[in-house]
């Protein structure tokens, strides 16, 4: 471990001091190069959906913990803050979660969501091989977790993410395709919809009423994966959809393995144990963004996802309640 105090304390020591300007430097670096292989999303400050019924009180209801602690590429401190405020006005009390999962961490958590979470080898290289974001003991200790009674929300999009969520997906029984998904018209932006059988029925997308319904959900490039038994999937790939696996991120050729997800999920639930899962192979449904080039909207703002920043308040509700 460096010592720092020592050199700064020794100013005149021409040797520590350079190595204490150094050291510095290179830290510098680190966290500049971290920062330059995850730009700022350009959050939408215009979103603000109205909540007519909360599920709480202000501040007053479960406690949802928001991983930044699996180098994330989104956190409820930049893509998915939107996400964070509409959990917050609904009530929810939103954290951040640092570090990684233990018993003592997990203790005052109702819920934890995972959103894109990445192993550090591939921060920089969007490319194969994808290891696992989490040890064995953390996947073991959220496995105990949930089974206890806790609530776990998983959210991995394309390729490399979901290789290195893929371990903990498994230990639920979930089978992660670590790809890019296309539906039949070979589109990756995709509309799932109760009018062509992509979207099924659950207590999340019927919500208590029908101002809560959901009937179309739109995803932006994400992955498919296989559901267990005991689970119910409610974003459905058409028959015909495909997912794409390439070598390195969006890097597609005449070679890059191509495997039919026809009937895979992109959004499923399950009960584990006392507690609940659910398992979600897109994010930027529930970002609220704009687009560099355009302005365009993307995500819970944008005109073509109405029903998006419901489905969330759905999930989020359906994992709180018992």
């Amino acid at each position: 471990m460096i010592d720092f105090m020592y050199y700064w304390k020794h100013p005149k020591d021409s040797k520590h001091f350079t190595f204490l300007l150094l050291a510095i430097f290179v830290l510098l670096l680190s966290s500049c190069t971290t920062l330059k292989s995850k730009p700022k999303e350009n959050i939408d400050p215009d979103f603000n959906p109205i909540i007519n019924n909360p599920a709480f009180p202000k501040a007053k209801g479960p406690y949802v913990f928001i991983d930044a602690g699996h180098n994330n590429y989104h956190t409820m401190d930049d893509g998915y803050k939107p996400f964070a405020a509409l959990l917050q006005k609904d009530g929810f009390q939103v954290f951040a979660h640092e570090g990684e999962f233990t018993s003592l961490s997990l203790e005052s958590v109702d819920i934890l969501v995972i959103v894109n979470p990445i192993h550090r080898s591939n921060i920089e290289s969007w490319m194969l091989p994808t290891p696992s974001a989490f040890t064995l003991i953390e996947i073991l200790t959220l496995n105990e977790w949930v089974k206890a009674g806790g609530a776990l929300w998983l959210i991995s999009d394309h390729m490399p993410i979901p290789g290195a969520a893929e371990k903990l997906a498994s230990s639920f029984g979930f089978n992660f395709m670590n790809g890019f998904a296309h539906n039949a018209s070979k589109k990756r932006h995709i509309r799932f919809s109760r009018e062509n059988n992509t979207l099924n029925d659950h207590v999340i997308t019927n919500g208590n009423n029908s101002e809560e319904k959901i009937n179309a959900v739109y995803t932006y490039t994400g992955h498919a994966f296989q559901i267990p038994a005991q689970a119910t999937s409610l974003l459905e790939f058409e028959p015909n959809s495909f997912s794409l696996n390439p070598n390195t991120a969006f890097e597609f050729d005449a070679t890059t393995p191509k495997v039919n997800i026809g009937g895979w999920s992109q959004a499923a639930a399950r009960p584990y144990g006392d507690g609940k899962l659910f398992v979600q192979g897109e994010a930027g449904m529930f970002i609220a963004s704009l687009s560099e080039k355009d302005q365009r909207k993307i995500g819970m703002n944008s005109p073509l996802a109405p029903d998006n920043a419901q489905f969330a308040l759905n999930i989020i509700r359906w994992l709180s309640s018992k």
